[in-house]
Formats: structure tokens, C-alpha cells, sequence
């Protein structure tokens, strides 16, 4: 098979759809990599390194979409990159499709074969390839919070973690999955005063076995958000409803009614965001204020730590670039059910139910869209 990874270019994104190490282990398997010239720049990577690992470097990407039978990306295709699909052509990277209707909308033209990241699961449950990316947005998320609360950047002058004789911030994370277990990680390492609003019982006993003392967990309810967002100095939104638009647990009333100079990181964009007053931005111009509320709603927060955020996804997207690569679409994702629950798109069908549900596209099972 010809894989292309072509460089990305959603603004500030320098992460990689496949290391040289990876590059290497798919030439291994008899395979042919396409790779963008300077694509591996933002991780260190240069084209000789590449080339050596055994990769066809090539200048321009309509050459990587014309030549490739599967592209791998970090990030969902620009609108650019989605004219250059074809029917049968497979993409794998994220897409976080149920807030984004004109993405979706070019996939279903395109008639392409669109794996999402995002969705694919995993033996044990959750979400294998999502997870290292949330890992690194939850940790990022206080750094990011920290910076926001100084003053120059129009937060409150607040230190996190406090000096003796003063008291530390409050940082109120709602939900307490992946995201929000590695921010209260970086939070309760600062020394910050960390609640963590959470609905799942056994969540909540997992939380307090991992922090004791150091995080109180909440059941989260309409009244403890209310509660908890009002008294908090920093809220990191971390809710996740795999493949669907975040819920907007946080509304325009509770932002007024915040501190003034609090932040909000709502790590929940990539997927709508969880405050109403939420709306994506960039490393480029990360912050807006909305009621004296300073928001920082990047949308590809990993982005910002390229390097260790491209080899923590490589890590776990290989074998299944591999096996694609090795079997094609249709065995790789007949072989293997959690990588079909990555299928989102295909010849021009919607097939993830949470995409279709909240776009208005009719649903159509994954096995009868490929057997189509």
C-alpha cells in the first residue's frame, strides 16, 4: 500500500501523522511512505531523517492525495485537503465531526473511507487513541489556566498554587475521565485546591483512591456546576460524549456570574465545547473575555508540545496503521471491531450514529456501508 502523510496546516498544528520510527516500521512491512517536505519539522524531524527511515519525501500534497491509497494525519482535513479526496481513499486522523457540519459534509461528497481516531475503542473499553492526546490536554490545561490567571493576560493576578500565608486558587474540573484525571495531576502538583464534578460512582471511588485528600469529587448536578463554576478561580471543561457534541454544561448566566478575572480551558472545543460562550481558537490567538472571564478554547491544544504529542499518538496509532496497510480497509476494519468503531464515513454514508444524530444524516451501519 502507498501511504501519504502530508504536512499539516491548521494554524499552529506542527505534530505528524507517522514518526520515522513509524516510517521505518510500516517500509518494514513491505509497504511505501509518501511524506510533505518539512512536515516533521515541528517535532525534529528533518526529510533526510525520514529518508532514511525510507520515505519518498515529495514538495507538494496534491501530489501526497493524487498518489496515496491511505492518508495519515493528526488533525481533520482543511477544506483544501478535502477536495483532494477520492471515493475508496482512506483517512485516518481525527475528525470530531458532530460539531462540525461542513466537514462532514465534504467527507460524505468525497466517497472516501474516514477512520476517526477518536472512536475507535478499545478491548478494555475507552478510547485507546484518544487517550494520549487527552492526557496531554488535561496537563496542558493548567499550564494554560496558570498562565491565563496572571494579570498581564487579563486573569486575576492569581498564583495557582498559592505562597504560605496566602490562599491557593480553586480549580473546579468538570469531569473526571482522562482529561480531567491528568489536570488534577498537574493541579494537585502545584498545589492548587482541586474539586473534580464527576456523575459516574465508580469514577468518583477511582478518583478519591488515586488522590485522597488532595481532590474532592462532586456528584455533578445542574445546581453543584452552579455552585462550584460561581466559587472557582479556575474550571477546566473536560466532559467527553465519545464521538457526539459536548453537552454545554456551563451557560452564559454562570459565566456572569464567575469571578471576575477567572478562567475557563474548555478542553471539550474539539467537540463543541462545553460553555455556551465557548467558540474555538488558536495557539496563534488563544484567548478572548467574555463577562471578565478569560476563555482558552484552542482547539488542538496538544499541538503546542508537538514533539511529545506526536510520538505518544504514534505509539498507539501504528498497529493499526499497520494493519490497514497490511490487510486493506475492508479485512483490517472486518478483522478488528474497535477499529470499526473509528468508521465515520464511507462511500458517502454517515456511519457513526452520535455524527448522524446530530447532523441529520441518516444512519447507516459501518458492515452494510462497506458491503456497499
Amino acid at each position: 500500500m502507498l501511504i501519504g502523510v502530508p504536512k499539516e496546516i491548521k494554524n499552529q498544528e506542527f505534530r505528524v501523522g507517522l514518526t520515522p520510527t513509524s516510517v521505518r516500521e510500516v517500509c518494514h512491512h513491505g509497504h511505501k511512505v509518501l511524506v510533505q517536505a518539512t512536515a516533521g519539522e515541528g517535532i525534529g524531524a528533518s526529510d533526510a531523517v525520514y529518508a532514511a527511515a525510507g520515505a519518498e519525501i515529495v514538495v507538494d500534497a496534491s501530489e501526497i492525495f493524487a498518489r496515496s491509497d491511505m492518508i495519515v494525519k493528526v488533525k481533520e482535513p482543511q477544506a483544501v485537503e478535502r477536495k483532494m479526496l477520492r471515493p475508496g481513499q482512506v483517512l485516518f486522523t481525527y475528525l470530531h465531526l458532530a460539531p462540525d457540519p461542513e466537514q462532514t459534509r465534504d467527507l460524505v461528497a468525497s466517497g472516501a473511507i474516514c477512520i476517526a481516531y477518536e472512536t475507535v475503542t478499545g478491548p478494555r473499553g475507552g478510547l485507546p487513541l484518544l487517550a494520549p492526546m487527552s492526557q496531554v490536554a488535561g496537563r496542558m490545561s493548567i499550564q494554560a489556566g496558570a498562565h491565563c490567571l496572571e494579570k498581564r493576560q487579563g486573569g486575576m493576578g492569581l498564583l495557582l498554587g498559592g505562597v504560605p500565608g496566602v490562599a491557593p486558587a480553586r480549580v473546579v474540573i468538570i469531569g473526571g475521565g482522562m482529561v480531567g484525571q491528568h489536570a488534577a495531576v498537574m493541579a494537585t502538583g502545584a498545589g492548587a485546591d482541586v474539586v473534580i464534578l464527576e456523575k459516574s460512582a465508580e469514577t468518583m471511588q477511582a478518583l478519591d483512591a488515586r488522590f485522597g485528600a488532595r481532590v474532592k469529587t462532586l456528584f455533578s448536578s445542574r445546581g453543584s456546576v452552579e455552585d462550584e463554576v460561581a466559587a472557582a478561580d479556575l474550571v477546566v471543561g473536560a466532559v467527553l460524549i465519545p464521538g457526539a457534541a459536548a453537552p454545554k454544561l456551563i451557560n452564559r448566566e454562570m459565566i456572569s456570574g464567575m469571578k471576575t478575572g477567572s478562567v475557563l480551558v474548555d478542553v471539550a472545543i474539539d467537540q463543541g465545547g462545553c460553555a455556551e460562550t465557548s467558540h474555538a481558537t488558536t495557539h496563534a490567538d488563544p484567548t478572548y473575555i467574555v463577562d471578565g472571564v478569560v476563555h482558552y478554547c484552542v482547539a488542538n491544544m496538544p499541538g503546542g508540545v508537538a514533539r511529545t504529542s506526536t510520538f505518544a499518538l504514534n505509539n498507539v496509532t501504528l498497529p493499526f496503521v499497520v494493519a490497514l496497510a497490511d490487510k486493506g480497509h475492508r479485512q483490517a476494519l472486518a478483522d478488528d471491531p474497535h477499529l470499526l468503531a473509528g468508521l465515520n464515513v464511507a462511500g458517502g454514508k454517515v456511519t457513526y450514529e452520535a455524527v448522524a444524530t446530530a447532523l441529520g444524516y441518516d444512519y447507516v451501519e459501518p458492515d452494510r456501508a462497506l458491503a456497499a
